[in-house]
């Protein structure tokens, strides 16, 4: 019988071949190598950011997003130059910082942004208040716009040091928002980007455009807390400086003027004043935002608007809500306007005392002029124009009210604004039927975004128009006497607990 043979025992083993393996190693780390460097280089070249915040605190408004990348930005030869002066320790720190990433990111170039904390590196620091002649006593960041060689300093007609035009400071504490409660000063909000972007304006630009409020003929409030108090802060943070001009025996509109503000008109125009207000429109780059108070139109100011198709009625705007008045307008931002396009299709309200607009969209008169009103807020199904308000039980009467389509707000550009070559030239005139929504009590973020877009329009700033930056706010948790006795026991006992009982196993384990 013979014995079996094992396949096994037949086939000699192999040497092993330890070059061979040493090659295949050297050849996978150099090929991981190539790999790791190659995603570093692709991760650091080529990502996308995301903010999760809940709120997107992080992402910059479409109005400063639009305007980085605007030609007034674009075009420069020289790069604006950040340099962001601030402690790391600072409360302020992490958030600017972020900010300050995100323009520089956004400006694809043209913002070039250096951090220097004054604690880490104050060789630096003193370097830089040295260039710009300032005295560091507070976390800051240094805007410098300045194209040529000038010199960051200058000296005034008071022989006072005084900071170049195209270079501004923004100071970390006033991005913040206080209010005093109980005789102590609290923190409750936060607009860096409100600042960041006004001040970016303001060095590229040099000195703010200047608009003229027509005093005789304008009331409006001049107090600490009043419409025109929100009138002029709006219109500063858009570098727009609003001064003060009578019409009376004035022969022309002054030309360093980039436009006039009629707001809440009592009186009327004379024919003199009439003619000049003629003369100014019908210039090139001419630019008018009226402000109606409540359906007081003046006679004569009234026939100016309707001669350019925007005729303000005599009424207010009302509806009725289950037999209930609604006193406050309520309208739709329309679609086809470029520098509302963020907000069109969204509703609004104006609070206080509306009247309605009758605009002439496309009335041949008019094209044949080059005359082109468009209404801007049209009114919501609803609600009418009602000319006997404050008699008592009102009601939509066909004959004597005024029915849809009405608008409370609207423009009117004369000129060729769709031709590039003459669209610097069109005089730019806007109309709301309100001054109320300036307001506090009745001011909505939709609104003030609508008056900085239209004001930025009206200048020719296209590029500043949109949806502007938030204010970010400060919230509360509020938690009862239970609730933090429960958050108290589960980390002073449990959580060390549920640490310790995680060493037990592990020390047990290794013992076995």
């Amino acid at each position: 019988m013979s014995e079996p043979t094992s396949e096994f025992n037949d086939k000699t083993a192999r040497p092993l071949n330890r070059w061979g393996l040493g090659t295949h190693a050297v050849v996978q780390s150099v090929l991981l190598a190539v790999i790791v460097i190659a995603l570093n280089y692709l991760a650091a070249h080529y990502y996308t950011r995301a903010d999760l915040s809940r709120t997107a605190d992080y992402t910059l408004s479409s109005s400063t997003r639009r305007y980085l990348a605007s030609e007034a930005l674009a075009s420069r030869k020289h790069p604006v130059k950040w340099i962001m002066a601030c402690r790391r320790t600072s409360p302020f720190y992490e958030r600017v910082r972020a900010l300050a990433e995100e323009y520089a990111r956004l400006s694809k170039g043209k913002i070039k942004l250096k951090i220097v904390d004054p604690l880490r590196n104050p060789d630096r620091l003193q370097e830089v208040t040295a260039a710009y002649g300032l005295t560091f006593v507070r976390d800051m960041i240094i805007i410098d716009a300045r194209s040529d060689e000038s010199p960051a300093t200058s000296e005034d007609a008071n022989k006072t040091r005084v900071l170049n035009p195209h270079v501004k400071l923004v100071v970390a504490e006033d991005m913040s928002v206080f209010a005093t409660a109980e005789g102590k000063r609290k923190l409750i909000g936060f607009q860096g980007e409100d600042l960041l972007t006004a001040r970016l304006v303001e060095s590229i630009e040099g000195h703010p455009r200047k608009m003229a409020l027509l005093a005789d003929k304008s009331r409006i409030d001049a107090a600490d807390i009043s419409p025109r108090k929100s009138l002029e802060d709006t219109l500063r943070f858009q570098n727009i400086e609003l001064g003060e001009i009578h019409l009376s025996g004035l022969a022309d509109i002054p030309e360093d003027v980039a436009g006039i503000v009629l707001a809440a008109p009592k009186y009327d125009l004379t024919d003199a004043e009439h003619a000049v207000l003629e003369r100014y429109w019908n210039k090139p780059r001419a630019a008018i935002l009226v402000l109606i108070d409540g359906g007081v139109a003046p006679p004569k100011l009234r026939a100016f608007l309707r001669s350019y198709g925007i005729t303000p009625h005599h009424d207010r705007v009302i509806a009725r809500e289950k037999k209930s008045l609604v006193p406050s307008a309520r309208g739709i931002f329309t679609k086809g306007v470029k520098f509302t396009r963020d907000l069109a299709g969204q509703t609004t309200e104006f609070g206080g005392a509306s009247s309605s607009l009758e605009v002439r969209e496309g009335a041949d008169d008019l094209l044949n002029r080059r005359i082109y009103p468009m209404g801007l807020v049209e009114v919501l199904p609803g609600f009418w124009g009602e000319t006997k308000f404050g008699q008592g039980d009102e009601a939509f009467d066909e004959k004597e009210d005024h029915q849809p389509p009405l608008f409370l707000a609207a423009c009117v550009t004369r000129g060729s604004e769709s031709n590039d070559r003459f669209a610097a030239d069109t005089s730019r005139m806007i109309v709301v039927s309100n001054t109320d929504f300036l307001d506090p009590k009745y001011q909505l973020a939709e609104n003030l975004d609508f008056l900085a877009s239209s004001v930025n329009w009206l200048v020719g700033r296209e590029a500043l128009a949109g949806i502007g930056p938030r204010s970010l706010g400060t919230y509360k948790l509020p938690l009862l006497n239970a609730q933090m006795s429960f958050i108290n026991r589960v980390n002073l006992f449990f959580l060390p607990a549920c640490f310790v009982l995680i060493g037990a196993f592990v020390w047990s384990s290794r013992r076995v």
